[in-house]
């Protein structure tokens, strides 16, 4: 007699549930089944070959510009009441401001900044004098030729002058500097190398156009600053007036870096080095800034800079040996600034 065919299914679904053996199976040998399964499931999982993930590229994201604005305020002050060891009263301010607009693509970046600063003394008895003043503008562009590349071509411009007029100090009648006296502008083309152009960059160029501009007559017709002066008569008239530019071609090399010295301490060095092709080729231009700064929070930081300059064209003046009240020509010497402040900083 033939089984029915609902017995013969039930029979077949019997040994593969093998619902019989876990009937005759303790609670605690189940359990203890359940539980070396689960954790050869997890090692398995855990045991995956790397070659089973995919690692994530980078993406490229377009085009990208970032802009920065950064406005600061310097103060230090000193006060004497009845101070037997003697002082001046004094008190000092330094402005800064900051913008920077960079672009960037898969093969270009144009970096653009704007930096102006200014800052006065006062000390009792003694008339504001002015400690810094500078207007600058710079702009970098630069093609990367392969993704991969550490160097770049790039195109420089750099313009630099001040804002208000400067003074030999008591002397402040007859003004030694001025507005657009001295400028000066810089323009050329090389190559540069950097890891993260953001914080290291080497740059050389073979070719770069400077530019010196002294608009003021009077500064120009003494010949300040490199320019040709004015040519005079036997009678100290003019007959035709000083230059108010000097053009110069050479060679620049500058080198930028910028490092974190320490938690909220970072250090910041900044080179430029300057020869003229036809003007006293190897006599260098040297302009050399390193800077310190040391944040307390979001707003307060100290800062500590050090600014060194040389410039063969920018002669000093003494005191004359033979006529009392005039002044003869030193040369060139080191111009040496430091600064030291604590103040208040903004960046939006």
């Amino acid at each position: 007699m033939s089984t029915p065919k609902s017995s013969l299914l039930k029979k077949i679904l019997d040994r593969l549930l093998i619902t019989k053996l876990e009937q005759k199976t303790p609670n605690r040998v189940k359990n203890l089944l359940l539980a070396l399964i689960f954790l050869l499931i997890c090692v398995a999982a855990f045991a995956q070959p790397d070659s089973l993930y995919l690692k994530e590229k980078k993406v490229y994201d377009g085009p990208q510009w970032k802009q920065k604005q950064k406005a600061s305020i310097d103060l230090s002050q000193v006060s004497f009441t009845n101070w037997n060891a003697g002082g001046t009263n004094s008190i000092s301010a330094l402005l800064g401001y900051q913008y920077t607009a960079n672009y960037k693509d898969k093969f270009f970046f144009w970096n653009n900044g704007v930096r102006v600063g200014y800052g006065v003394n006062k000390q009792e008895s003694r008339e504001i004098r002015k400690t810094d003043d500078i207007f600058e503008i710079t702009s970098n562009l630069g093609y990367q030729p392969t993704s991969d590349s550490k160097w770049f071509y790039s195109a420089r411009l750099n313009f630099k002058t001040q804002i208000a007029n400067g003074y030999k100090y008591p002397d402040t009648d007859n003004p030694i500097s001025r507005l657009m006296a001295p400028g000066y502008l810089f323009f050329g083309g090389g190559m540069e190398y950097g890891k993260n152009i953001e914080e290291l960059s080497f740059y050389a160029s073979p070719l770069t156009l400077k530019a010196t501009f002294v608009l003021d007559q009077d500064l120009a017709n003494a010949g300040a600053f490199g320019v040709d002066p004015a040519i005079l008569d036997e009678n100290g008239i003019i007959i035709r007036e000083g230059s108010n530019i000097r053009r110069e071609v050479g060679i620049l090399v500058t080198n930028s870096y910028a490092m974190e010295l320490a938690k909220n301490i970072k250090a910041t060095n900044l080179l430029s080095v300057y020869t003229d092709y036809i003007n006293n080729f190897g006599n260098v231009d040297v302009d050399w800034r390193v800077n310190f700064d040391f944040k307390v929070n979001s707003f307060v930081r100290a800062t500590l800079e050090s600014h060194l300059r040389y410039d063969d064209d920018v002669k000093t003046l003494e005191p004359s040996a033979t006529t009392e009240g005039e002044f003869d020509e030193a040369g060139a010497k080191i111009q040496w600034k430091q600064f030291l402040g604590i103040g208040f900083a903004v960046d939006f």
